[in-house]
């Protein structure tokens, strides 16, 4: 690029990038907000329009943003009852928090805490300990949990104040070391199918006389990233919620209140180089870079030792104008990852941060083929992804 081409190039500013709303709405401020309903001590409450409850029920829709809800009227016609029915302005978007992916969400959401303090900031983070890249969805390489992520989580601070409380998932989460860090907290109850999980998160409300249960789904997240945005399988299964969630509020017990939300919304993605940009091909932006972690959307780049500078300016100008780009430093200071960022947090965000604008994405062909193949994507801070939707139903 001449300097006269750059010097019309017009950068996204980091301080533009839409903050999520950490501390008033966002997913890291529900269950403190529902605590501090149920007596549960040091927990404040957050989100202001919702009502106190006696039993309160958490049912997590992977991959199902508020956009892409409020785009599908026909598909989901109950959850659009709650959009247009709910006392208060409950029925409203809140905002992931960033990055906004699978990971980094449920922490937010378990712990009360935003990722800058509850450390899983990325779908791949590196090690400050190893120097390799840990995949926090997946738990590999292996680390200590506890270690990691060593805040109790608003379930375990709700089972020693006496509330009854319980997950309700699928079985094979029930020993994974994110739920244990982020989830964990009084029982958890494995279900394969979603209406037995609707019918027992429905059980447990009525076990106590103040509870808190939570209910997950994934499959419209897999198939958004599968087949994308639109296509049948996504429709079907969006279809499918919509029924598991008016199943579960039919059997709400007096005095409960379910709230049906989401840990980001998606995006799909072109298969063509503009919207595709290959780093394992890209000789230019992968100069100086020792590993390339996050996803496509939300990337965390970690220079070699002296290279920080120089990575920043090239990915600056290569990526400007597409990307939110900003040093480890930046991002802090404009709150990316919440209001402050723990000390054993630090070392794990890049050096350079890149945070997508547009529909493109910074794939890896090489190492990783499976996620460069995703048709539905998501991590950054636009609407269609950091948006998610509270729905409120009570009995």
């Amino acid at each position: 690029m001449t300097q006269a081409a750059w010097d019309d190039v017009e950068l996204l500013p980091v301080h533009t990038a839409p903050v999520p709303a950490y501390g008033t709405g966002s997913l890291a401020d529900l269950l403190p907000t529902l605590g501090a309903h149920l007596g549960v001590p040091d927990c404040a409450p957050a989100i202001a329009e919702l009502a106190p409850v006696d039993r309160a029920c958490v049912f997590l829709i992977d991959g199902l943003g508020w956009e892409q809800l409020k785009a599908h009227p026909d598909e989901a016609p109950f959850l659009h009852s709650l959009i247009a029915s709910s006392r208060g302005g409950t029925g409203r978007p809140i905002t992931a928090g960033y990055p906004a992916t699978t990971a980094t969400s449920l922490a937010s959401v378990g712990t009360g805490l935003p990722p800058g303090a509850h450390g899983l900031p990325g779908y791949t983070v590196r090690n400050p300990e190893t120097g390799q890249l840990m995949n926090q969805l997946r738990w590999k390489p292996w680390t200590k949990p506890k270690t990691w992520q060593p805040y109790p989580t608003v379930f375990q601070r709700a089972h020693d104040a006496g509330v009854h409380t319980a997950q309700v998932s699928a079985p094979t989460f029930e020993s994974t070391p994110l739920t244990k860090i982020a989830l964990s907290g009084g029982t958890f109850y494995g279900r394969l199918s979603g209406e037995d999980r609707m019918d027992l998160a429905a059980e447990q409300l009525a076990a106590g006389d103040r509870s808190l249960v939570y209910t997950y789904y994934s499959e419209v997240d897999g198939k958004g990233h599968r087949f994308g945005l639109d296509s049948d399988p996504w429709r079907g299964q969006l279809m499918y919620v919509d029924r598991l969630a008016q199943r579960l509020a039919e059997q709400l017990p007096p005095r409960s209140a379910l709230y049906v939300t989401a840990d980001h919304g998606m995006v799909d993605i072109p298969f063509d180089e503009q919207s595709r940009i290959d780093f394992d091909e890209d000789w230019e932006l992968g100069a100086g870079v020792a590993l390339l972690g996050g996803e496509g959307r939300a990337r965390h780049v970690y220079a070699v030792p002296g290279a920080q500078g120089d990575v920043l300016a090239v990915w600056r100008e290569v990526l400007g104008e597409q990307f939110w780009i900003a040093s480890r430093d930046e991002a802090i200071a404009a709150g990316w990852f919440g209001p402050h960022v723990d000390q054993r947090v630090y070392d794990r965000l890049g050096d350079v941060i890149a945070a997508a604008r547009d529909d493109v994405l910074i794939i890896a062909s090489q190492s990783e083929p499976n996620e460069s193949l995703m048709v539905g994507n998501h991590g950054s801070m636009t609407p269609a992804e950091q948006l998610v939707p509270l729905l409120e139903a009570r009995s």
